[in-house]
């Protein structure tokens, strides 16, 4: 049964509440806990019961931190590093050029400096060299380094790391899913090798190297020795788990939480640097990652200086990170800019191809490669079906997609490149890269439509919208914000809390920033809050709100702080509206 009635709102979805079963816990809850009622909600929607509320409330690493030595090949990782460590080998760290892979050199590099060691950072360019190491950089590096450690890639580069073989060791920290041979190395180290049992798949590339790094001190104590405090590398780990759209769940979510109390204490200078150059207020919190500060990072790896964000989380030097920070977030302006370009055009051609289909797609000359995959997201997001966009150069094309839950993206484009109809492609489950030449486009395409809708792709409509109950404008409080943050951090896997705000009039509606809708809303009964609709007239609910003509709606969305000139007040991040004159 749809929410308040609401079948088709302006963007076309259901709206779905809470259960009676839900209901009631969360009734019982408030009972057992004494907790905010809109808490117990979210509590309930998560599935916490009563007695686990304080534990989950307040998530502890100690408790939650699996044992490294579970992942195969850690603790020969781990030995091997210690060694070029103790003998001052030198140190390559080949590295992605997302925000996982920067995250992931950050923290290495960060670890070897506080040990007085040094290393050189490689970052391919994504247009010149593609992702992952390549044969003509690692013969490179192992002419001038005895051991090269790729982070957040390497698991499918056989021949690149062959190429390195005699002349330097090969360590892979990774988690892109695995094929059935791995690379002829030292180590792989990875949750998503066939071999693993899956217990964590869930982590990013950067947890993997933290994971990596506490077996390192646990071999350094068992030695005697000491190795750097490793609770301040978690900012780095919590950037890199959100920004990767890992899934917030069990020590995720506590990397996260103890990450963000970390950043909140701004001792690292990229870190600052960036929240500066964004022109955060406060501390931040998981949404400023994954939508403020992670796209600043992976600027520089989408269309300018691949290293750039990885060399800012390294950095040590403040007048340095705001020099980086500030080309980052022009370099994020003019990414933004190019992606706008090739998303509408993208749009219109997967329009005119038809959007009910199991996988959504397009492709064209001259596509930016560093826009491809964020365009992919858009896509996805608007349809719920998963999705591909590609650039050609050429006869060659470089294509990102994006999947939705249940549907393994990675497997399906691996499978692809087994079957030669891909030069190359991996990933996880929600992400995937690919290599396709031109006269293979049309089959690829088919034959991963195919293998989509074996996995249930396209079978529904616009995904439901999952709201946790109503909420009054005069109930909004920074108390309230607050409260709610407690069951936190929110993102992949785990939404944060959504209300309605029931019957409301419209009584201010502005055009701001680039695209965004600013609203004013009342209950009629003198209680008004304010609300942001971002990018506003991409779709279809912009254009509804701000030609309102009176009418009354009801407003679904998330409550945020807003820090202004010193005041803290609430607003609400608008997701989806419907008439109020919908009746169940």
């Amino acid at each position: 049964m749809s929410y308040l009635g609401v079948e088709s709102s302006l963007t076309g979805r259901r709206w779905v509440g809470p259960g009676p079963e839900e209901t009631r816990q969360a009734e019982a809850l408030v009972q057992r806990t004494g907790l905010n009622h809109a808490l117990c909600a979210v509590l309930a929607r998560l599935g916490v019961g009563a007695e686990e509320t304080e534990s989950y409330l307040a998530p502890k690493l100690r408790e939650l931190l699996p044992d490294p030595r579970s992942l195969k090949d850690m603790e020969r990782a781990s030995e091997r590093f210690l060694k070029a460590v103790r003998d001052r080998e030198r140190i390559a760290v080949f590295a992605d050029y997302d925000v996982d892979g920067g995250s992931s050199a950050a923290l290495l590099l960060d670890w070897l400096r506080q040990m007085g060691r040094q290393a050189t950072l490689y970052v391919p360019d994504r247009i010149d060299e593609g992702y992952g190491p390549n044969v003509p950089a690692m013969q490179a590096l192992a002419a001038e380094h005895d051991l090269i450690i790729c982070v957040d890639c390497g698991t499918l580069s056989h021949e690149p790391i062959a190429a390195a073989k005699g002349a330097a060791d090969v360590v892979v920290l990774d988690h892109h899913l695995g094929g059935e041979t791995l690379p002829d190395c030292v180590a792989v180290v990875n949750p998503n090798r066939q071999d693993e049992d899956g217990a964590l798949a869930h982590l990013c590339a950067a947890a993997v190297v933290f994971l990596m790094l506490v077996e390192a001190g646990r071999q350094l104590r068992e030695a005697g020795a000491k190795g750097p405090d490793l609770m301040a590398a978690l900012d780095l780990v919590a950037l890199a788990t959100v920004a990767d759209v890992a899934p917030l769940k069990g020590v995720n979510r506590a990397f996260v939480h103890q990450g963000l109390r970390v950043m909140a204490g701004r001792a690292r200078p990229g870190l600052v640097a960036l929240s500066d150059v964004a022109r955060l207020e406060r501390a931040p919190a998981a949404y400023h990652l994954g939508y403020v500060m992670g796209p600043r990072v992976n600027a520089g790896g989408r269309i300018g200086k691949a290293d750039l964000g990885a060399r800012l989380l390294a950095c040590d030097n403040p007048s340095e990170a705001q020099a980086m920070a500030e080309r980052l977030d022009q370099l994020n302006t003019e990414r933004r800019e190019i992606e706008a370009s090739v998303r509408e055009a993208a749009l219109a051609q997967a329009e005119a191809r038809g959007l009910e289909a199991p996988l959504v797609w397009a492709a064209e000359d001259g596509w930016h490669p560093g826009v491809v995959g964020i365009v992919a997201s858009r896509l996805k997001e608007q349809t719920n079906r998963p999705s591909i966009v590609i650039g050609f150069e050429g006869d060659e094309g470089k294509g990102s997609g994006r999947s939705v839950p249940g549907v393994d993206l990675g497997a399906a484009i691996q499978k692809l490149a087994a079957e030669g109809l891909l030069l190359k492609g991996g990933g996880h489950k929600m992400a995937a890269g690919l290599t396709v030449l031109r006269d293979k486009l049309e089959p690829a395409m088919a034959r991963l439509s195919e293998l989509l809708e074996r996995q249930g792709a396209g079978q529904g409509g616009a995904a439901d919208l999952r709201v946790d109950g109503l909420l009054m404008p005069g109930a909004a409080s920074v108390e309230l914000v607050e409260q709610l943050e407690r069951a936190g951090p929110f993102g992949a896997a785990v939404p944060g809390p959504r209300f309605v705000l029931p019957d409301m009039q419209i009584r201010y509606a502005r055009r701001v920033g680039k695209g965004h809708l600013k609203l004013t809303v009342s209950d009629g009964l003198g209680a008004s809050l304010d609300a942001i609709l971002f990018s506003a007239f991409d779709g279809p609910l912009g254009p509804a709100l701000e030609d309102h003509k009176g009418a009354r709606f009801h407003l679904a969305g998330k409550l945020d702080v807003n820090f202004w000139q010193g005041r803290s007040t609430v607003q609400m991040r608008l997701d989806d509206a419907a008439p109020a004159s919908v009746q169940g």
